[in-house]
């Protein structure tokens, strides 16, 4: 009887009448208020991930010239990914953030600038700070 029980409590809750008096307004759910940001975001992390796997690479062929760039990029990496996050779900702190993230995106690409006519990596990760930061001003103002 007891395995009954269950099953007629499984049925209720996946039948279409248990379904309808669950109704939910969904049409406002697309792009997000900070969307931008959350990509610019995001795509610094990937571009900074690339930049340090890049001076890892140089570090084991004893090239330590990047390893400030390598050292912003961590930085700016742990920056973006809170960001994005906070712009995600339009934190109430986001124009404060905003302002960090400048601070730490304009330090990383004008680090890795130095290199970018050498590493394309490098490149990648400064021209991902110019637009994180173009976003992040929009926020901080």
């Amino acid at each position: 009887m007891a395995g009954t029980g269950a099953a007629m409590a499984a049925v209720s809750v996946s039948s279409p009448a248990g379904a309808s008096s669950h109704k939910m307004d969904h049409s406002g759910h697309g792009m997000k208020k900070y969307q931008a940001a959350t990509d610019a975001a995001f795509h610094c992390v990937k571009m900074g991930e690339a930049c340090i796997e890049h001076c890892l690479i140089l570090f084991k062929n004893s090239d330590t010239s990047v390893a400030d760039c390598a050292r912003v990029a961590q930085e700016m990496t742990a920056m973006c990914q809170t960001l994005a996050r906070f712009a995600a779900f339009e934190s109430p702190h986001l124009a404060k953030l905003a302002k960090v993230c400048i601070d730490v995106c304009m330090a990383c690409e004008k680090e890795c600038r130095k290199h970018a006519n050498k590493h394309q990596d490098c490149k990648n990760c400064a021209d991902s700070c110019v637009a994180c930061i173009a976003e992040c001003k929009k926020i901080a103002a």
